[in-house]
């Protein structure tokens, strides 16, 4: 079932999120779920908060964006062809390597788009969809990726990272999207 994606504004994109009990009902479901909602709004990665849900869940897909590179593109990034894996309890154990800059957007922040920088390595204690537990060290755009979902269930944004004019100068378009005031091609759940 596609779930709708949370808004900028809504107080659970803000909360720091609690781990996952071995007894949560229908996580299976869940992670379905949010598979497909990832996959129906064109994202690489959803974070359970995202789908109105607390708990530190979230799911990440590398590889759609190297589908969807130009052959100049590819061979650029240590972690092509990426990687596609369900993180449950995820913890950073280590950030590492020099900061890069992307441009990221987010799901729940829809048209907006800043490049931020991030460490390139990333080491992740998680557990998989069947409870296993790893301590891996993603790199390139799939370590970037985690990090932006990891946020989520910190209770950070993207546009934490960005210098503080320009996200006064975001303020307006923050406030439509906080407000329901945006077109998307996707299901949203606007704040109250």
């Amino acid at each position: 079932m596609i779930l709708p994606i949370v808004a900028y504004g809504s107080p659970v994109l803000r909360k720091v999120s609690k781990d996952i009990e071995n007894e949560y009902l229908q996580l299976d479901k869940l992670i379905a779920d949010m598979w497909e909602t990832m996959y129906a709004s064109n994202g690489v990665g959803l974070a359970a908060p995202q789908v109105n849900r607390d708990v530190r869940l979230f799911v990440v897909d590398s590889e759609q964006i190297f589908k969807n590179m130009e052959d100049d593109e590819l061979g650029k990034y240590p972690d092509e062809p990426g990687f596609k894996e369900v993180f449950i309890n995820a913890h950073i154990k280590n950030l590492d390597g020099e900061e890069w800059s992307y441009n990221e957007g987010c799901l729940s922040i829809p048209k907006i788009r800043e490049d931020v920088f991030r460490p390139e390595l990333v080491t992740m204690q998680y557990l998989n969809e069947k409870y296993e537990p790893f301590e891996k060290t993603f790199s390139g755009i799939t370590a970037r990726i985690i990090q932006h979902e990891y946020d989520h269930l910190q209770g950070k944004l993207f546009i934490d990272y960005i210098k503080p004019l320009k996200r006064k100068l975001l303020q307006r378009k923050l406030g439509d999207i906080t407000k329901g005031k945006i077109k998307v091609d996707y299901k949203m759940m606007f704040a109250k």
